[in-house]
């Protein structure tokens, strides 16, 4: 076993949530659930005569170990079907195709119908999601999502609504308590979390909410963000309740629009000019989101010029998502103080991109803003504060190991 994987083993916590295993190079070849994480990932790296050959491959396979918490098991069994489904790990075969196993059924209706079946042949164009061990967990888990997105389960339609429109399970299609488009959005967002594409769904939902906002349906609107907070709250489970404290406070300290959720953090690396690199790391709700980092090489700046290694970097990164038609994000916080800063925001006038921006200085731990000369001095003991230390730690982290494995690759190590 590495050095990293027994240190990961002894960081992963004691909450329910999903763990990824990854191999040497960075490939998700397991995923899996747990009612305790910490337990159930150690449990694999005790030798035990029982030990089934398959577990024992994957074990030797393993140099890498991830997880997200979530708040309870069944929030668990929605985020690792999608992310089974997202990254197809070659070690998560046992349940398929497995007919003995409970499938959830999306009928073709006019206003589709949500259930578990354990179907012997597939309805013609419905939609099936699994197969799922165990069904209770199934039920949890569609009632948790049911409350974000409200859909039908009876069959016949009733003659008038049922109790499930009552307490927030169905918006009672029944008798045209909802539009057939606006009950088929809900029935896509659903499909979305089943298929583990979240950051789609994310995006839809602003774009909604935002358009609502212009359209001044102010109530429309708010009904969107708390479903937005939701899908955050599910993915990322207990923490959330700390970040949005920690988002709040950066909010009202920075002036911000809006809380931010997802936020990008850059940071360059280099040694005398030599191999000069920058990193961004991306955060969800307070959480590192890997799968959106990215790493640059600098290609347009020599020698030793970090405001114009910064400058290049957050161009490149906002004029590849502008070509794209992909979300900006909520904020920008770049590693450095006010030269690094204007940079930065000219790149993004330049653009078109209005996106809010601040530089953090690393001495003073000063906050810069655009337009204002004077840096912002949080308190130490913060919350806002420790938010941008801990996602300017980590692209900082992310920036020299890329910087290192340059390096070592020059050297011919």
């Amino acid at each position: 076993m590495s050095a990293a994987v027994l240190q990961k083993l002894k960081n992963i916590p004691l909450t329910s949530g999903v763990y990824l295993m990854k191999n040497a190079v960075g490939r998700v070849i397991y995923v899996g659930k747990a009612v305790s994480l910490r337990r159930r990932v150690q449990s694999y790296f005790r030798p035990s005569p029982q030990t089934p050959l398959k577990t024992d491959r994957l074990v030797g396979e393993v140099a890498d170990i991830d997880w997200t918490e979530t708040a309870s098991e069944a929030e668990a069994l929605i985020l690792e079907a999608g992310l089974i489904k997202q990254y197809k790990p070659k070690y998560n075969v046992e349940l398929k195709d497995d007919k003995s196993y409970p499938f959830i059924e999306v009928t073709a209706e006019v206003f589709p119908r949500i259930s578990i079946q354990r179907p012997r042949l597939r309805k013609k164009g419905a939609r099936y999601y699994g197969p799922y061990v165990n069904v209770g967990l199934v039920r949890e888990a569609l009632t948790i999502i049911r409350k974000i997105f409200p859909f039908r389960t009876c069959e016949p339609f009733p003659s008038k609504e049922c109790l499930d429109y009552h307490i927030g399970l169905c918006e009672a299609p029944c008798i045209q308590k909802i539009t057939r488009r606006d009950y088929a959005r809900n029935i896509r967002s659903v499909c979305l979390i089943l298929e583990g594409k979240k950051d789609i769904l994310y995006q839809r939902l602003r774009r909604d909410m935002e358009a609502l906002v212009k359209e001044h349906k102010f109530e429309e609107a708010a009904r969107v963000r708390d479903q937005m907070r939701s899908i955050g709250a599910l993915y990322s489970g207990t923490q959330d309740i700390n970040y949005y404290k920690e988002a709040e406070q950066l909010k009202r300290f920075l002036g911000l629009p809006r809380l931010p959720e997802r936020i990008e953090t850059f940071d360059i690396s280099n040694i005398m000019g030599r191999q000069a690199v920058g990193s961004m790391a991306a955060f969800f709700n307070g959480k590192p989101d890997k799968n959106h980092y990215r790493r640059f090489r600098i290609k347009e700046v020599e020698g030793i010029d970090d405001v114009q290694m910064m400058a290049e970097v957050v161009r490149r990164r906002y004029r590849r998502l502008k070509a794209e038609g992909s979300a900006f994000p909520d904020l920008i916080v770049i590693d450095g103080g006010k030269g690094q800063l204007s940079f930065a925001c000219r790149e993004l006038e330049s653009l078109g991109a209005d996106i809010p921006i601040i530089a953090l200085a690393k001495r003073e731990e000063e906050v810069f803003l655009p337009k204002k000369r004077n840096a912002v001095l949080l308190p130490q003991n913060s919350l806002a504060l420790r938010l941008l230390r801990r996602m300017r730690d980590e692209a900082h982290r992310f920036a020299v190991s890329y910087h290192r494995k340059l390096r070592a690759r020059e050297a011919g190590i």
